[in-house]
């Protein structure tokens, strides 16, 4: 028999990486690894370098891998991206520093929009001007573009980023200025347009998205040539897949050109591990709740399928797409998963301010130097060190043994920095970091619940994560949530659905036309050289397109609004498409007109190639000697010796908490007052005690 194949799933977090390996047959088995933020590649190359060794394969039996990663979000977090350039339509330079008329704290008159990515000294104008229609009204001059190349030079600029007016319905200016800007700064300056990114309406996201794209591009593809360097430096040279915010897979190359894709890559491979969970299952609502060493996120699954947004918003603390918070971050115009996420994770640092109060997050100690009981030179304590406190986690080592913990390093720096200066017991002051923390990410948990105008009490909770199982009931008790599901190998479930990811791309060609303006054969054919340009560009990154997915969509206004609906054109029949635009009115806004015309003002496909999947069996993992220990829950005074069981210690009838359930890949908690069982497909079922 041949050796079998591996296909590796790899999701980077601030504190640690997660890897799930899926050979032939369908057996999984999970590690969680050390992130080096210092080099993530390196951290990802010595995993599979140690996993060829342990697994006694060669490195050609690595047959693909999938990957997530929050380098591009860093990079904006933290202003550590490119020194950006943007060239523009004369007269529209500023369109950065005007945004849109939103600000996220309604009654702070000291509130500072965030600085623009470009600096207004390196956002440089060209004339040239094209109408709505793409007609040209005044040419682009070349000499314009010769000129802004050389003052990019002399300012050294890493990224430039193209936005003209109206690019959208005619790109030939933005075409023509990239190769000028080509020959004149070389390849090492990274180049990209905002028709080729977001060919649509409006020029402020389309500037902003187009402007957060050449930020972060640089910075993902130098991570992207170190990674391909790594690997085939250990023999790998498999195609590499990124997986992008709106939940598919796509080519390393195609994630470099489109670096603003990869925002929330790692929070959406969770969100669909998520969705394909409870996919044909009981539960109408359900919320993922992702916590891992440095953020918590939430996002909510309706019938199996996670909400979807095309407006999203980093950097404003608490990643948003909602539309009642708006105007703290940087606005990208592509698809996503709707996911929330907030700084509160494992590592977020607690601290007292000048005001004596206490606070949990948001800045963190990531992997390095990483909380205090790692061992590893943190100084400051952190939220693990809470748990660790309290006899939530192991107390002598993590991940099955493999990571050792120095407790009491961890325990006398939150006595010494928190509880002593309060003149409060170190039990006490872990319980209120917790209860802090746990009121922290309930944000999160309602920015796409109440919102959005769904109970979250109606709904299930599923938690992954690292520290997504250990925080959980405490979450779902804060918001009336009766039910917790924690899944098989949750410590690594957002690398787990790396590997049950579809290819997926969107793509987007505008219209602005009328219905009665475009009759049939016109409306086929538009939607057909849409199909023809999808068909062509993932060809081209040598996808298979034999058992692809062709879903079709259109948005659609009435004459004179200023916003479009997006509704399904399954069948590419014009009448059945107005009609549907008429019932999705009614159903957002209450109400449909029968004498307004209809634009047509993009038309929409989204190409998918769905995975096929093994069986899957989860092959044993590494773990420690389970020791009972004693435990504070919150909302309680009393210490407690609890149990630690294991997962297969539980079965089909529900078990009387309280008690640990520790694995390789996280912990469990199970209060007084509730119960945990096994379901069919080994999730731990929970059931929270009425509020």
């Amino acid at each position: 028999m041949a050796p079998p194949g591996y296909r590796i799933g790899i999701d980077i977090g601030g504190t640690f990486t997660d890897v799930v390996i899926q050979r032939d047959d369908g057996l999984v088995e999970t590690r969680k690894v050390p992130s080096t933020p210092d080099d993530y590649s390196r951290g990802i190359a010595e995993a599979l370098q140690a996993l060829v060794t342990e697994l006694d394969t060669t490195p050609d039996r690595i047959t693909g891998i999938v990957h997530a990663t929050t380098v591009a979000t860093n990079a904006i977090l933290e202003y550590k991206g490119a020194r950006t350039g943007l060239l523009t339509t004369e007269g529209f330079r500023d369109v950065l520093e005007m945004r849109r008329l939103r600000i996220p704290v309604l009654y702070d008159l000291q509130y500072d929009k965030p600085k623009p990515l470009a600096a207004r000294n390196l956002r440089l104008e060209v004339s040239e001007r094209l109408g709505p229609d793409g007609a040209v009204r005044i040419p682009l001059q070349e000499a314009d573009v010769v000129a802004a190349a050389a003052l990019f030079r002399k300012a050294g600029v890493g990224a430039v980023a193209i936005s003209f007016l109206h690019a959208y319905a005619n790109p030939q200016h933005e075409i023509e200025a990239e190769r000028i800007l080509r020959a004149e700064l070389g390849d090492d300056v990274y180049i990209c347009r905002g028709s080729e990114l977001l060919p649509e309406i409006r020029e402020y996201e389309r500037t902003s998205t187009v402007v957060v794209n050449a930020y972060i591009g640089p910075v993902v593809r130098n991570y992207a040539a170190a990674l391909t360097a790594r690997l085939a430096s250990i023999g790998i040279g498999c195609p590499v897949e990124m997986m992008h915010s709106g939940g598919g897979i796509m080519r390393l190359g195609s994630a470099v050109k489109r670096a603003a894709s990869l925002v929330e890559s790692g929070p959406a491979a969770g969100v669909i591990a998520c969705a394909r969970l409870v996919s044909g299952g009981e539960a109408p609502s359900v919320i993922s709740f992702d916590m891992g060493g440095t953020t918590a996120k939430a996002a909510l699954i309706e019938n199996g399928e996670p909400a979807r947004t095309t407006e999203y918003e980093v950097g404003a603390g608490i990643n948003l797409s909602s539309k009642l918070v708006k105007g703290g971050g940087y606005p990208i115009k592509m698809p996503f998963i709707d996911v929330s996420e907030i700084g509160a994770g494992g590592g977020s640092i607690v601290a007292i301010d000048r005001m004596n109060q206490v606070s949990v997050g948001p800045q963190s100690a990531g992997a390095y130097p990483g909380p205090v009981c790692y061992g590893l030179g943190g100084r400051q304590a952190t939220l693990t060190d809470a748990f660790l406190t309290l006899g939530y986690i192991n107390d002598v080592a993590l991940a099955g043994g493999t990571f050792p913990l120095q407790a009491d390093a961890g325990r006398a720096a939150l006595n010494d920095q928190i509880a002593r200066p309060l003149g409060l017991g170190i039990t006490e002051t872990a319980r209120g970091v917790l209860t802090l923390a746990v009121t922290t990410m309930t944000r999160a948990v309602k920015a796409v619940s109440t919102y959005r105008g769904r109970d979250p009490r109606h709904a299930t909770l599923v938690a992954f994560g690292g520290n997504g199982p250990v925080v959980a009931t405490e979450v779902a008790r804060a918001l009336g949530i009766r039910r917790v599901v924690v899944p098989r190998a949750a410590g690594v479930f957002s690398a787990l659905g790396l590997l049950r990811s579809d290819v997926e791309q969107e793509f987007v060609r505008p219209s602005r036309c009328r219905p009665d303006e475009l009759d049939e054969p016109g409306f086929a054919r538009l939607y057909a050289d849409l199909a023809d340009d999808a068909r062509a560009i993932l060809s081209a990154e040598g996808y298979d397109l034999a058992q692809a997915e062709f879903r079709y969509a259109a948005d659609l206004r009435y004459v004179g609004q200023a916003y479009e609906l997006t509704v399904p054109a399954r069948h590419l029949v014009l009448d059945e498409l107005v009609e549907l635009f008429h019932q999705e009115h009614e159903r957002t806004y209450g109400h449909r007109s029968h004498k307004d015309a209809v634009h047509l003002v993009n038309a929409r496909l989204t190409v998918r190639l769905p995975v096929v999947l093994p069986q899957q069996q989860f092959a044993p993992t590494l773990q420690q000697r389970r020791v009972d220990r004693r435990v504070c829950f919150a909302g309680t005074d009393d210490v407690r010796s609890v149990a630690v069981i294991g997962r297969g210690d539980l079965d089909a009838a529900p078990r009387q908490g309280p008690f640990i359930i520790e694995e390789y890949d996280c912990t469990c908690v199970i209060a007084p007052g509730q119960t945990a069982r096994l379901d069919e497909i080994g999730n731990i079922d929970i059931a929270l005690e009425a509020a």
